[in-house]
């Protein structure tokens, strides 16, 4: 007579948000980049609104990133997007949607602030309110808050940038503190948003650049490639360190917003299309299942070999001896032993 052990309940995987749901979640954390921080930017003032602009533009990536990160891993940011694929962390077939759609949020955020300024009967001509928002464009030269040269603010950018990324392919990883993802990402954007906006006003975002050149006078459209070229030269480099120096199971591994990328996806052998986590836990049930006793007392799917003389004892020497440890397993445990 033998006892049956209940088999345990399958893991179901997280279901992937469709492409259009993602899409809608970048727009929208780009839009509350436009709107909350530029917003802070325009009418903020030490007694009414004590929040520095550095500040608010960090807190509001981390308050999208908490809210939608989930969904589309919270980029809201080409430039970010591009790194992350770069790095392994995004699949290329989303990352024209992404960037289309957070040069629309970035746009209609960008377009409500600018129609609220021309409500105001001092500011209502279009000169007034386009020589708000080209203060409020990147620039370099004369467009530049302390007239810096083309070649700073280019420098400039690509580092900041690059350590941009940094920080949230670092924070994101698996190896990282659960739940900081948001917070981290938006003071670090924060911290170099202070730092370079001397420089260049600090973009970072060729969204945010292009949002407000488009509303600004033609000088600073005429200088919105730099805004462009450098981020996106920036986050590449960190991708491609990433990509060379990372662990190999860091690829596909999370996303801006801390959790699994549900982006990636496998193909069963009937064609059907799924992602690697739903794979993972099939191929792990289905490992338990063949492993388990039958009633005749035998592993499904195979007969009981006749013992070797000598190997039973062979055996017990075996296990009773201490593997071996590698470099690998010491680091592991260095990094591992407050966890």
């Amino acid at each position: 007579m033998t006892t049956d052990v209940a088999a345990p309940t399958p893991v179901k995987a997280p279901a992937e948000f469709s492409v259009v749901a993602k899409l809608v979640a970048e727009a929208f954390g780009t839009f509350l980049l436009a709107y909350a921080g530029l917003g802070v930017a325009l009418f903020s003032s030490p007694s009414s609104a004590p929040i520095p602009t550095p500040f608010a533009v960090g807190l509001s990536i981390a308050v999208g990133i908490a809210a939608v990160g989930h969904v589309s891993g919270g980029h809201f940011n080409p430039a970010v997007t591009l790194g992350l694929a770069v790095a392994g962390r995004t699949n290329w077939r989303l990352v024209p949607g992404y960037i289309a759609s957070q040069l629309v949020g970035g746009l209609v955020g960008t377009l409500i602030l600018w129609v609220t300024i021309r409500t105001l009967p001092s500011l209502s001509s279009g000169n007034s309110s386009q020589t708000i928002f080209t203060q409020l464009s990147n620039g370099f030269d004369d467009l530049s808050p302390s007239k810096f040269p083309m070649a700073a603010g280019l420098l400039a950018e690509v580092v900041a940038t690059a350590a941009f990324v940094a920080v949230i392919l670092f924070v994101t990883s698996k190896r990282a503190v659960k739940g900081m993802a948001p917070w981290a990402i938006g003071l670090g954007l924060a911290i170099l948003v202070q730092a370079i906006a001397p420089i260049t006003n600090a973009s970072l975002n060729p969204a945010r650049s292009t949002a407000t050149a488009v509303f600004a006078q033609g000088n600073a459209f005429g200088q919105l490639w730099l805004f462009w070229v450098a981020p996106l030269l920036g986050a590449v480099l960190t991708g491609l360190i990433f990509r060379g120096f990372g662990s190999p199971d860091e690829l596909h591994g999370a996303t801006a917003g801390g959790v699994e990328d549900l982006t990636a996806e496998a193909t069963r052998d009937d064609g059907t299309r799924v992602s690697e986590t739903a794979v993972a836990v099939a191929d792990a049930e289905q490992g338990r299942a063949a492993a388990r006793p039958t009633e005749g007392g035998e592993a499904s799917g195979a007969a009981a070999a006749p013992e070797e003389p000598g190997r039973e004892e062979a055996g017990r020497e075996e296990a009773g001896r201490a593997p071996e440890r590698t470099a690998e397993d010491d680091a592991r445990e260095f990094f591992d032993k407050d966890r």
